[in-house]
């Protein structure tokens, strides 16, 4: 089960004028809990005035060099965490640091013969430059065509390392820079990454019969449209992947039912008994059918139980219901095998049943 710990800072990086990277000195005894994907991300709790936030940012190193474990944060506007951590943030500094989490990758293997087609903007590079390391690294047969959207070229985050990445691998990765205000000739890399865009760029640089995987990050706009552009393409829903941070606001989330195992139907009004599991203890509260969560409320009876976002886009509150059925209301993050399989968010989750059994320990 994801928990936080207390890391120290070991160095802190400018990528741009707003932006930094972050690296974390792991302690011998916590180097197996820090193992991660390429892909991933960390979730970092911090106290800004008073007030607990927390903040999951992805990981930009590889898994592949195993003494470094590094985030990328860029300030954004009003942004109370990532304004603290850009402008405050030194090395020595102590924070707390949840456990690695995230579903953003396919599994490697040296055999395979894959092309990897990624969209990034802005920050959104930094899980990408992590499977971009790693893919390099491990599949000798294996493709990248990576096409990067920014504002202008000083705003390009680890702009050096792709470059060194692309002097390295320049016959398997292939880099396009889409700047918003770019005065290149070839007006396709010019402007925002549009639907048509989006799908001009793959037509142009993704014309064979390989197998394909797609990873999409960055603004949500952008990702709407990429993803627009792929269906339009045909191209298969399991071979697309999306991180996202913040919930969708122009798309649908998933609003699945878990199947019942056990239990009588719930009056609407009434309470149902829910078993906590968590770090092995067991905890019995009372949740209403309708009102808080499941996550809420067993915070709110004092249960360390794990969360990031609360807004249904990251896993961190994952766990399974061994014993009864509940509903959610959004899903922007689990697959539908792992709802079948009897998986929950449960910052999203009410109980249907009189009786429901959640086990964090089987994440």
């Amino acid at each position: 089960m994801a928990r936080f710990h207390t890391l120290e800072v070991a160095d802190i990086q400018q990528e741009t004028t707003d932006s930094i990277s972050i690296g974390f000195r792991i302690p011998p005894d916590l180097k197996a809990e820090f193992a991660f994907i390429h892909g991933q991300y960390l979730t970092l709790k911090l106290n800004v005035n008073g007030t607990e936030l927390r903040r999951s940012y992805s990981i930009c190193s590889s898994p592949l060099d195993p003494d470094e474990i590094r985030i990328a944060v860029k300030k954004v506007a009003e942004g109370r965490a990532s304004t603290q951590l850009v402008e405050q943030l030194k090395p020595g500094s102590r924070l707390e640091v949840m456990t690695p989490m995230g579903n953003f990758y396919t599994l490697l293997h040296a055999a395979n013969r894959k092309h990897y087609v990624c969209f990034a903007g802005g920050s959104g590079i930094t899980p990408i430059l992590s499977i971009i390391k790693t893919v390099l690294r491990t599949e000798p047969f294996g493709r990248l065509t990576l096409f990067y959207g920014n504002t202008d070229s000083d705003r390009i985050i680890f702009r050096k390392a792709l470059e060194e990445l692309q002097a390295k691998y320049g016959d398997r990765l292939h880099v396009h820079h889409i700047l918003t205000y770019g005065k290149d000739e070839d007006m396709l890399f010019n402007g925002m990454i549009t639907v048509e865009k989006a799908a001009a760029l793959t037509h142009r640089f993704v014309q064979d019969d390989a197998d394909t995987e797609f990873f999409i990050c960055g603004p949500e706009p952008m990702m709407v449209n990429v993803s627009e552009a792929l269906e339009k393409l045909n191209v298969e829903k399991k071979r697309i992947h999306i991180e996202l941070f913040t919930s969708p606001l122009s798309t649908e989330a998933k609003k699945p039912e878990v199947p019942a195992s056990t239990g009588a139907d719930l009056p609407l009004k009434g309470k149902a008994k829910v078993k906590i599991i968590l770090d092995g203890n067991e905890t019995e509260i009372e949740v209403a059918a309708k009102g808080d969560s499941i996550l809420d409320t067993a915070e709110a009876a004092g249960l360390d139980v794990p969360y990031a976002c609360k807004g249904a886009v990251c896993c961190t509150c994952k766990a399974r219901i061994v014993e009864g059925k509940v509903s959610m209301d959004m899903n922007y993050a689990l697959t539908d095998e792992e709802v079948a399989d009897g998986y929950v968010l449960t910052c999203q989750s009410h109980p249907l049943t009189d009786r429901v059994i959640v086990d964090y320990d089987q994440h």
